[in-house]
């Protein structure tokens, strides 16, 4: 029973860290994506699949393998599950579903091409990324797997990273001086339960 519940978390953080890795295949190749006259997504949401199952695969062997168990590490994970949410609530409510996406992006005579800088983007700039790294180390944090551990290290390290600098490019690109303002003004990360997000004010 609880090897079957091992996969729970094993496969969360598949699917976490494949996240970098499928804006990988987006981001660089906006300019295309835009020219095509179907959606992009017929095409990007099978190779997400694609690396999701590659990411499987490869952590198989050591799905199950646990560095440590104990059941007070999910207390601290606890903690971290709440960050993450409380960062994915907020941002569902001030971001929107075709922004949060990305298909505003890849769509933009479908959607109008805003930076958003308020909220919790006043704060950080990817405050998405951070509540998927949250979580994702709250997963290798409460299972003690080793698997998690690797791919959270991966994703710290290498993928969330190089996709963040590649997404800035773009956006860079895509807002020219608004975007580079901002950018000097707003930090990379902040700590979500520590982050009170600016409130409109009344007109």
């Amino acid at each position: 029973m609880e090897a079957k519940l091992l996969l729970i978390p094993w496969m969360v953080s598949v699917l976490y860290s494949s996240i970098p890795l499928f804006w990988l295949a987006i981001h660089p190749f906006a300019g295309s994506w835009r020219k095509m006259d179907r959606s992009p997504y017929r095409l990007l949401l099978p190779i997400w699949m694609v690396i999701v199952v590659f990411l499987g695969l490869a952590s198989w062997p050591w799905h199950a393998v646990r560095l440590y168990s104990t059941p007070w590490a999910w207390l601290p994970a606890a903690f971290l599950f709440a960050a993450g949410l409380r960062t994915y609530a907020v941002i569902r409510s001030e971001f929107g579903a075709h922004k949060l996406t990305g298909e505003a992006e890849l769509r933009p005579t479908e959607h109008v091409q805003e930076l958003v800088t308020g909220g919790m983007h006043s704060r950080m700039r990817h405050p998405i990324y951070i509540a998927h790294l949250i979580n994702l180390a709250g997963w290798a944090i409460g299972s003690g797997l080793a698997a998690a551990y690797v791919l959270l290290a991966l994703s710290l390290c290498l993928t969330f990273p190089l996709m963040i600098r590649i997404e800035e490019r773009e956006l860079e690109q895509r807002f020219g001086e608004e975007y580079r303002v901002y950018k000097q003004t707003v930090p990379l990360f902040s700590l979500p339960l520590l982050t009170r997000p600016e409130r409109k004010r009344p007109a």
